[in-house]
């Protein structure tokens, strides 16, 4: 959401009436240039290729990426579509397609190489309904601000001090652990461990989709967010689990914007916790050593909790230099169930907007992830146990550390907004936390637009 203040400025002397006047135009401007959009349809369009070459694997299992030179590409198009009913309320759709051939059937890494790959579901183009809310907002009397036309928002007028509801199918990430400089693998860093929280198993279906309800409270500087969502019905599976009283995902969140040196930033403290039926590892072990098996969690699934949190920082350094950071853990006891398999998570990073060197269109963007697992889950995998992402057979455990780079070639084009091309690398040492593997680079490809 991209929200400005309108203003005008004078350089000249101006007679007493002409002042009186001139008092009144920033409200007329105001009415007039921001007449409340009645609908909308925008369109994206993302294609994403991906290769790295052979690496060194002294074992692999079978979810281990392949040690073997492999390629893939990811394709997704999406219609947001908008229709404003009333003057507090809008409804959006979003219709998507997707295509895409993931690297080693997306395994082997706990923050995988291309956010866009989880939506994907082969080489035959799929099409699927992404998003379907509403969005109602309840004005609480202050200072009202311009919302610019975007991606599911309305042009218009809101009060700054608000109560927004938004409730149907979306992503949990729509609304919360937003940041400025790395959320979305369309626009930005490409690996999933810069799309949020590495370690933040939000509720979501296989595509990252979700159907639920959340509520947000705007004072000022200050926003507080709180929402449950539905889980899937299996680990990381496509079909809902509509039980939302009985198995769901709880998160708040609480988001202070603030000024350092005149730039702005912006710090988001989130809590979250998920109850579904899951496996843990403990238990896991326990089984396979009574029965003397190989450690897995599907025989030991119950309904269980899993608590995470996260702290999540952006904060820009001048108007065309920003950076971020993030640092979250979840219990680690449970199998990973909606996200990746990351237990904590920490990165940092910065991007550079080309107006710097004349190209304003243009950005550079560098960050690294960390990612680590529990002690029980580190010993589930030493065992020989699988997850739904990671397994190798046996583990030398050490943090997965992913440092990606890109240079982002904008281009302006009549009609069509947002185009780019991207250029891509990603540096990941001991993929799937195994120092007995790797390091893996990989090289992308992005083209991304709008219209």
């Amino acid at each position: 959401m991209v929200i400005d203040s309108p203003a005008m400025t004078f350089n000249s002397p101006l007679p007493c009436y002409a002042l009186a006047l001139a008092s009144l135009l920033p409200a007329l401007v105001t009415a007039q240039d921001v007449e409340p959009e009645r609908w909308t349809a925008k369109f994206q369009s993302t294609y994403i290729w991906q290769k790295k070459p052979s690496f060194r694997a002294a074992y692999s299992g079978d979810n281990s990426l392949s040690p073997d030179a492999e390629k893939s590409y990811s394709f997704t198009g999406t219609a947001f579509l908008g229709l404003r009913a009333g003057p507090n309320t809008e409804f959006y759709l979003n219709p998507e397609i997707v295509q895409g051939i993931p690297m080693s059937r997306l395994t082997g890494l706990g923050g995988l190489t291309n956010g866009e790959l989880q939506k994907t579901a082969g080489a035959s183009l799929k099409t699927y309904r992404a998003r379907a809310f509403m969005r109602h907002t309840w004005g609480l009397g202050s200072d009202r601000e311009k919302v610019e036309a975007d991606l599911n928002q309305l042009a218009g007028l809101l009060d700054k001090n608000r109560v927004v509801l938004t409730v149907g199918n979306l992503a949990v990430g729509d609304i919360f652990d937003d940041n400025t400089y790395a959320h979305d693998a369309r626009t930005d860093f490409m690996n999933w461990g810069f799309l949020t929280h590495g370690s933040y198993d939000f509720a979501a279906d296989a595509r990252g989709y979700s159907w639920g309800a959340a509520v947000e409270y705007y004072k000022d500087d200050w926003v507080l967010r709180a929402g449950r969502f539905a889980m899937p019905k299996e680990s990381n599976g496509v079909a809902i689990d509509f039980a939302i009283f009985k198995h769901y995902g709880d998160q708040i969140e609480l988001e202070k914007g603030y000024a350092l040196a005149d730039q702005p930033g912006k710090i988001r403290l989130l809590a979250y916790r998920n109850v579904a039926v899951m496996g843990g590892f403990n238990d896991a072990l326990a089984y396979a050593s009574a029965n003397n098996t190989t450690p897995d969690v599907g025989p030991v699934r119950k309904l269980r909790s899993k608590r995470g949190w996260g702290i999540n920082l952006e904060q820009a350094l001048s108007p065309n230099m920003g950076l971020f950071a993030r640092l979250g853990k979840h219990d680690g006891a449970t199998e990973t169930y909606a996200f990746a398999e990351i237990d904590q998570s920490a990165s940092f990073g910065t991007v550079v907007n080309g107006a710097l060197w004349g190209r304003g269109a243009d950005a550079v963007g560098m960050a690294q992830a960390r990612h680590g697992l529990s002690q029980a889950h580190r010993d589930f995998l030493a065992a020989g146990g699988y997850g739904f992402f990671v397994g190798d057979g046996r583990l030398t455990y050490r943090t997965e550390i992913i440092t990606e780079a890109y240079y982002r070639v904008g281009f302006d084009l009549p009609r069509v907004r947002n185009t780019a091309l991207t250029f891509g690398v990603q540096y990941i040492q001991n993929p799937a936390y195994n120092a007995d593997r790797g390091p893996v680079k990989v090289a992308s490809v992005r083209l991304h637009t709008e219209f």
